[in-house]
C-alpha cells in the first residue's frame, strides 16, 4: 500500500513537471483566446498554537528540562506569559474569522519542550506563536575596595544590568534544520503521502523534495510573521525593537509549522515589568499580534489573478 502511494506521488510529481517543460516550449498567449483566469490559494489559517513560555516546575521533571525563566522586582515571566496567551487566545477566537487558537499550557504548570511540539503538531497548526519575556544576565565590574602597600585592591562584583528595553522576534537557527527536517517528514509529508503512522523511506526523492519544499517555505512565513508582529509592535505602541534574530530553540524547530517566539519585553527593567503586568501593556501586545495574524492571513489566503 505505502509503495502504490508513493509510485502515485511520484508519477503525479513527473506529470507536473513535464507539464511545466512543454509549457517552457510553447509559451503563447494571444489575448484574444486567453481568459483571465483567478486561482484560488488553497491555503487556509484555521489552527494558531499559542505556546506560554515555561511555568511552575512540575512534581518529577525530566532531568535538565525545566527551566524557571526571567524574573522581575515584583513579577515572573511564567506569569505574564500565561496571562498574555490566555487573552490571546480569546482575541484570536474572537477577530480572527475562522481560526482557532490551542494552547501548549492553560494552568501554572510548566510543560516539556517536547511536549509543547506534540501539541503544536497533534493539533495540526498553521501558525505557531511562542510568547516569552526577556532578561539581561548580571554585570561583572571590579570595584576598589582599599589598598594594600599603596597599591590599590580590587574585587570583581555582580550587579543586576536593568537597561534591556524593548520587543525581539526569534525565528529557529538553521544549525538546527536536521530536526526541523525531521518535524516536517513526521507530519505533513506523511499526511501528504497518505502514510500516516508508517516508516517513510528517507532515500526516496519524492521525500526529500517535499521536506524540502516545506522547509523553504515554512523559513519564509516564519520571517513573515515575525516581522508582521514586529511592525505591529513599534509602529502602533511606539516601541523598541531588537529585530529579528535567529536561535536554535527546541520548540520552533520541531514544530512542523511556521513559527516565531516574541520576547515581549525585559521584565527585569522596572518600567518594562510594569508594563508587562499591566491590563494596558497586555492588550497592546494582544492586539498587535491579532492585527499581525489578521495581515498575515490576508496575505497567505489572498486570490492570485494570472
Amino acid at each position: 500500500m505505502k509503495n502504490k502511494i508513493l509510485n502515485r506521488l511520484k508519477r503525479t510529481f513527473c506529470g507536473f513537471a513535464a507539464i511545466l517543460f512543454c509549457f517552457s516550449l510553447f509559451s503563447f498567449t494571444p489575448k484574444d483566446l486567453v481568459k483571465k483566469d483567478t486561482v484560488v490559494n488553497s491555503f487556509k489559517l484555521k489552527t494558531v498554537i499559542i505556546d506560554a513560555g515555561h511555568g511552575v516546575k512540575p512534581t518529577n521533571p525530566p532531568p535538565g528540562h525545566y527551566s524557571p525563566g526571567a524574573s522581575g522586582s515584583f513579577s515572573n515571566e511564567r506569569n505574564v506569559t500565561l496571562a498574555i496567551a490566555l487573552k490571546l487566545q480569546k482575541a484570536i477566537e474572537k477577530d480572527v474569522a475562522g481560526t482557532k487558537a490551542v494552547l501548549t499550557r492553560s494552568t501554572e504548570e510548566d510543560v516539556s519542550f517536547e511536549k509543547r511540539a506534540e501539541i503544536a503538531n497533534q493539533n495540526k497548526g498553521n501558525l505557531f506563536i511562542s510568547i516569552h519575556c526577556n532578561s539581561l544576565s548580571d554585570r561583572v565590574i571590579r570595584e576598589r575596595v582599599g589598598t594594600k602597600r599603596g597599591k590599590a585592591v580590587y574585587r570583581s562584583v555582580r550587579v543586576p544590568d536593568r537597561s534591556g528595553k524593548g520587543v525581539l522576534m526569534l525565528v529557529y537557527g538553521l544549525h538546527r534544520s536536521r530536526e526541523e527536517q525531521n518535524a516536517i517528514k513526521n507530519n505533513q509529508v506523511e499526511e501528504e503521502s497518505g502514510l500516516e503512522g508508517n516508516v517513510l523511506d528517507p532515500n526516496d526523492p519524492v521525500v526529500a523534495i517535499l521536506t524540502d519544499a516545506y522547509m523553504r517555505k515554512f523559513r519564509k512565513q516564519s520571517i513573515k510573521i515575525a516581522n508582521l508582529i514586529n511592525d505591529e509592535i513599534v509602529g502602533t505602541d511606539n516601541r523598541r525593537s531588537e529585530g529579528l534574530r535567529e536561535q536554535g530553540l527546541y520548540v520552533l524547530c520541531h514544530s512542523a509549522m511556521p513559527s516565531v517566539l516574541v520576547e515581549t519585553g525585559y521584565i527585569n527593567n522596572p518600567d518594562e515589568e510594569e508594563y508587562l503586568n499591566s491590563e494596558e501593556g497586555q492588550a497592546e501586545i494582544v492586539n498587535s499580534i491579532v492585527r499581525a495574524i489578521n495581515k498575515y492571513k490576508t496575505q497567505m489566503e489572498q486570490t492570485t489573478a494570472n
